[in-house]
């Protein structure tokens, strides 16, 4: 080996302070580098996280516009529902109207016949029949009370009658009949009640 001189020991200084300079700066452009990349994929997940929100906002919005247009529906459906059985029912009752017309009408061109009253009467007992199908056609049904048991729940006490001790709690007399539509009371049954005699 020859010996260094200083000139030559400079260089070798230089040539590795270059090495570490290029060598810093390559690490500088690697951090750089996977600092513009970390950037870029943040940037990705931010927007595709945006998108995300941004569906999922339209997709509450969607539902949303869907449950309010469902509920109009059923709204409107309920309306004409209801309107479809009331108007089936007024058919009915138009019918027993008519009835009662057509019985008032033929008792008055015929004052003066006597079998006309008892055709009359006749009539009405017809037509009430008429009546109390129709009712049943819609689940309205009579209440029956004639020597049944008072009950609270579907009759209404007007008045007190001494009977006998068998008879009492039972019903006497129905002033006005009462009424369920299916399972429920549409209207009490107004009625007289036997109270056992007093000693």
């Amino acid at each position: 080996f020859l010996p260094m001189t200083k000139k030559d020991n400079k260089n070798e200084k230089d040539k590795k302070n270059l090495d570490t300079e290029m060598t810093d700066l390559d690490q500088e452009k690697m951090i750089n580098d996977n600092e513009s990349n970390n950037n870029s994929e943040n940037l990705s997940e931010e927007k595709s996280i945006e998108e995300k929100l941004a569906e999922a906002q339209e997709q509450v919005l969607r539902t949303l516009a869907d449950s309010e247009n469902l509920r109009r529906r059923l709204e409107r459906e309920k309306e004409d529902l209801g309107n479809y059985i009331v108007s089936n029912f007024a058919k009915e009752i138009l019918a027993v109207v008519d009835n009662l017309q057509r019985a008032i009408k033929s008792i008055e061109d015929k004052k003066e016949d006597k079998n006309a009253l008892s055709t009359f009467v006749e009539g009405i007992e017809l037509t009430e029949k008429q009546l109390i199908s129709s009712l049943e056609k819609f689940k309205i049904n009579k209440i029956n009370t004639i020597n049944e048991p008072f009950d609270p729940n579907l009759h209404q006490a007007m008045f007190e009658v001494e009977g006998k001790d068998s008879e009492s709690g039972k019903i006497s007399e129905v002033v006005q009949d009462g009424y369920t539509i299916g399972d429920r009371l549409l209207r009490p049954a107004m009625v007289g009640v036997f109270k056992s005699k007093k000693s």
